[in-house]
């Protein structure tokens, strides 16, 4: 039995760098846009934290009676608030799926009011730059602008 082999050729130093220079064209026109995005979706993050804090609010408040206060804050979702007004049905295991209230994308803790100057409750995110105001990405993200 013959054996027959297939020569393999190898690349030649133009063509590698004709392949590194696309690679590179690529990355210098993508890599821009791809960073961009995520700003956006740290934003989408917030809006979407601030909208499950408001739906556990509600179930405490059905379960309840009333909204936990500014001093038991967000915390009393994950955990049955042993100051102030004290719930007496409080949901076994608490309100939220993480039994934690997390920090914002950009890792601030998140601002409760209650009861709010804008409704029962008022939850709000600093954004990017952790100080009030600001505009884009920097844009403070508050939970009566979502509704």
């Amino acid at each position: 039995m013959q054996k027959h082999f297939i020569p393999i050729r190898g690349f030649t130093l133009l063509e590698l760098i004709i392949v590194v220079f696309i690679l590179s064209l690529l990355v210098t026109i993508v890599a821009p846009r791809i960073i961009g995005r995520t700003d956006d979706a740290r934003v989408a993050e917030a809006k979407v934290q601030i909208k499950n804090f408001e739906t556990a609010l509600k179930l405490f408040k059905i379960d309840n009676g009333f909204y936990p206060d500014t001093q038991q804050g967000l915390e009393s979702l994950a955990e049955r608030p042993a100051t102030g007004r004290i719930p007496k049905n409080y949901r076994s295991g608490g309100y939220l799926e993480q039994k934690k209230i997390p920090p914002d994308p950009w890792g601030s803790p998140y601002l409760y009011i209650s009861p709010g100057m804008h409704g029962d409750f008022d939850i709000m995110s600093y954004g990017a730059d952790e100080k009030e105001g600001g505009e884009s990405i920097d844009a403070d993200i508050k939970s009566w602008d979502l509704q």
